[in-house]
């Protein structure tokens, strides 16, 4: 392959900006310079879709209506843990207006053991929800009861009812990118442990390292099960015609979601049309078909009319995700000058019948520690399967890690901030904590407990890490029209996070037009196959292509112009909306005018991601660097209630080059509020002696409303790796990972306690100063 050599932009504008040579395929773009030396990209575009959100406009799978349409509903058990005798639907066939029902076997043709309370085993397809909830009532199952467990604690004791009696398949622990277990039960309930070998495995050697500690912080850390609740619920509208299957769903991944249902239904993925276009909010779980897209699909064919099928907020609490909870047993050591000498990590979860329940990885890759060990333990309860929830089993893992290092500097005399800077060698991390400090007013902290009266205030901070992950199937398709018209055509979906808007920039910027003038038309996988949106994958995966497609548009249009005005094309560029020959001011042209005069009648061209520029840095996969942030919390708790009330949150973050600021910032607050959620409120409840989810609503299912939402600060940082030709990621992850521990040692400061549970209600922090 040819290439050439690129000077590009590297480092953090004010601190340590430089320029750095790269070697490249020679069909890459130019590099691009800082953002304020650009037009599009670096500004705070209005989104694409921000009126038709505001208006109602916007049709998400819910609104989607097509002629004939049925209504499904999943008929669930009512016991979490049965063998199924029998499954009598007669009445429910009879009910008028059912028009379809499809009951949910095994391979063997057996009905499935129940595992949890809610388990789907059917579906019905009626004239209207109502009718399709009264024919449910009709279905009787005669059960043979079983034995249940939905305590993490009590499942791991031998004489535990077994969940997964049947050997279990290797599968992916979603506590971390590629982590797995081998797929046998290694003790019961308990499966692993996970030892954190893809991202490098154990360390050094523990013993000698906590022997050379002078202090050393040993905590259990415990966190809750956390459910999804993204506005819009999980569901899907299926039409299946002979040989055309369209889909439209709410999806974080249109291209996974056909190639699943079409290897499900063993069907080619040229017959599935998956149909995206707005998406009411995802954090991990909508990556798949689930249950829910083979039901409606196999619905719609019986009954050959197109059917919806959208869970209730009952369902998705039960049984479409969650975030695992952990029980984490953590020892850290360290010298008197604050180097960490050994960390030693435990953990057990329950992702309830599936897996997933790791803590991640920042006790491995945050802090520099010669010595280091993990074990994480899944352990199967009869609960709905847990998910990928926004940075899986970091947010846990930083709850644990972030408040041992602020103990341990606690112990050393040393300002929690300061002792980052010895043990923390990341550059973009020193810069967060330098500017976030410094807006959040860090020099007010006060001594631990030290505020008089029975309100008291504190301030607390933590940071995490996240890898600059890409998925190199992603493609984008650019295409200029004789009318005027410039698309960017991808199967990649915005699921909120504003994709669509940033595409149309990236575009723009190429071609020195406004954003405006760009159609982007994405969320269908019969456009160039697009990666999901997850991990903070979609910015850095899906731009560059979108720019190089769009620079390859460029250059042909350009070619036809040069050979027009016999000019010699790296002479001519293309700038407000306009396109020159730097060297004879004679020849100009509009962009609309230069595609009129086009050849044929439209110039299109497609890209996929490229290796990053320089390599993937990271041995473990498709990634390199950090995408750092440091978060700042400001809290008052009040003594005598034990309410905590979070008053202000500094956030500094860097996601290598921001396109969208605003959009960046709204990332932000998103995962500041969840994270906040996750700290103070969100718990979800399991009756031990039914095995029901008992506030599966979002009544008692706490969440934080506005009078609860702090002031929020974002601190976006500049931070060049010159690794694409956008030099983009994503922020999704990072926003939400350290702002529960954040709080919580702001927690700390205010009353001198450490709470090592959360959510931290009003109960633990009562009983915390012994009040109750």
């Amino acid at each position: 392959m040819e290439k050439k050599k690129l000077i590009l932009p590297h480092g953090i504008p004010g601190h340590n900006l430089g320029e750095i040579e790269r070697e490249v395929p020679a069909s890459e773009p130019p590099a691009w310079p800082v953002n304020d030396k650009l037009k599009e990209v670096g500004k705070s575009v209005k989104r694409y879709d921000a009126l038709a959100k505001v208006t109602g406009q916007a049709k998400y799978t819910a609104d989607i209506q097509l002629p004939g349409m049925l209504y499904a509903k999943f008929f669930r058990s009512d016991t979490p843990h049965a063998n199924i005798r029998s499954i009598d639907i007669s009445k429910a066939e009879d009910y008028p207006g059912v028009y379809g029902i499809h009951l949910m076997k095994t391979d063997d043709g057996n009905y499935p053991v129940v595992k949890y309370a809610g388990q789907p085993l059917g579906g019905v397809a009626a004239s209207s929800l109502a009718i399709a909830e009264e024919a449910i009532k009709l279905i009787e199952v005669d059960y043979e009861y079983l034995d249940f467990v939905v305590d993490v604690e009590e499942a791991q004791h031998p004489e535990a009812p077994i969940v997964h009696k049947e050997k279990i398949a290797s599968q992916t622990d979603g506590g971390d990118v590629g982590v797995t277990h081998d797929g046998t039960q290694a003790n019961g309930n308990v499966v692993g442990p996970s030892t954190g070998s893809f991202f490098g495995g154990p360390r050094g050697d523990l013993e000698q390292g906590f022997k050379e500690a002078d202090v050393i912080v040993e905590h259990v850390y415990r966190t809750q099960v956390h459910t999804h609740l993204p506005l819009e619920t999980h569901g899907v509208v299926v039409d299946w015609k002979p040989g055309n299957m369209v889909v439209y769903a709410s999806s974080q991944n249109t291209a996974a979601m056909r190639d699943e249902l079409a290897d499900y239904f063993d069907i080619s993925k040229g017959e599935v049309r998956v149909i995206s276009e707005y998406t009411g909010g995802g954090f991990g779980a909508k990556h798949s078909a689930g249950v829910y897209g083979p039901m409606a699909a196999t619905l719609s064919k019986k009954t050959g009319r197109p059917v919806w099928l959208m869970l209730d907020r009952k369902e998705e609490h039960i049984s479409m995700g969650n975030r695992p909870n952990s029980i984490q047993y953590l020892k850290i050591g360290a010298k008197k000058d604050g180097k960490l000498t050994a960390i030693q990590q435990r953990s057990h979860g329950t992702a309830g019948v599936g897996l997933g329940a790791g803590v991640g990885r920042i006790a491995q890759v945050l802090y520099e520690c010669p010595n280091f060990a993990t074990e994480q333990y899944d352990v199967y309860t009869h609960a709905g399967p847990g998910a990928a929830w926004r940075a899986p089993g970091n947010v846990q893992g930083a709850y644990g890690v972030e408040q041992a290092i602020d103990e341990i500097a606690d112990k050393l005399g040393i300002n929690p901030l300061a002792y980052r800077d010895v043990i923390d060698k990341s550059d973009i991390r020193k810069v967060e904590r330098q500017r976030g400090a410094e807006k959040f007013g860090w020099s007010r902290r006060k001594a631990p407990g030290s505020d008089s009266g029975p309100v008291k205030k504190g301030m607390g901070m933590a940071q995490s890490t996240w890898p600059r992950f890409v998925t190199l199937d992603s493609t984008a398709e650019v295409r200029i029209m004789r009318g005027g018209a410039v698309e960017i055509r991808s199967s990649v979906q915005d699921i909120g996070t504003g994709t669509k808007t940033v595409l149309g920039q990236v575009v723009a910027e190429e071609f020195g037009i406004p954003t405006e003038d760009v159609s982007v038309l994405i969320g269908d996988t019969y456009f160039p196959t697009g990666p999901g949106s997850g991990g903070s994958v979609a910015t850095g995966s899906i731009t560059p292509p979108a720019r190089n497609a769009a620079y390859k548009v460029k250059m042909e249009l350009l070619e036809q112009i040069a050979a027009k005005w016999e000019s010699d094309l790296s002479n001519l560029v293309m700038e407000e909306g306009k396109i020159v020959d730097k060297t004879d001011d004679s020849k100009s042209v509009s962009f609309k005018d230069a595609l009129k005069g086009m050849r044929t009648s439209q110039i299109i061209a497609t890209a996929s991601r490229s290796d990053d520029y320089g390599g993937f840095q990271q041995p473990w996969g498709l990634a390199h660097g950090d995408l750092g942030s440091v978060q700042f919390a400001e809290v008052t708790v009040d003594t005598e209630t034990g309410f905590v009330k979070v008053d202000k949150i500094v956030a500094a973050h860097s996601c290598g080059r921001p396109l969208n600021p605003a959009q960046v910032e709204s990332q932000i607050n998103g995962g500041v509020i969840q994270g906040l959620a996750y700290a103070l409120y969100e718990y979800r409840v399991m009756d031990k002696q039914t095995g029901f989810m008992i506030n599966a609503n979002v009544d008692q299912y706490k969440l934080p409303y506005a009078m609860e939402i702090p002031e929020i600060e974002s601190i976006i940082i500049e931070d060049y790796s010159g690794t694409s030709s956008t030099d983009a990621y994503g922020i999704g992850e990072p926003a939400n990972i350290a702002t529960a521990v954040a709080i919580a040692n702001a927690v700390y400061n205010a009353i001198g306690v450490r709470i090592y549970e959360i959510p931290i209600t009003p109960d633990k922090i009562l009983k915390a100063l012994n009040k109750i």
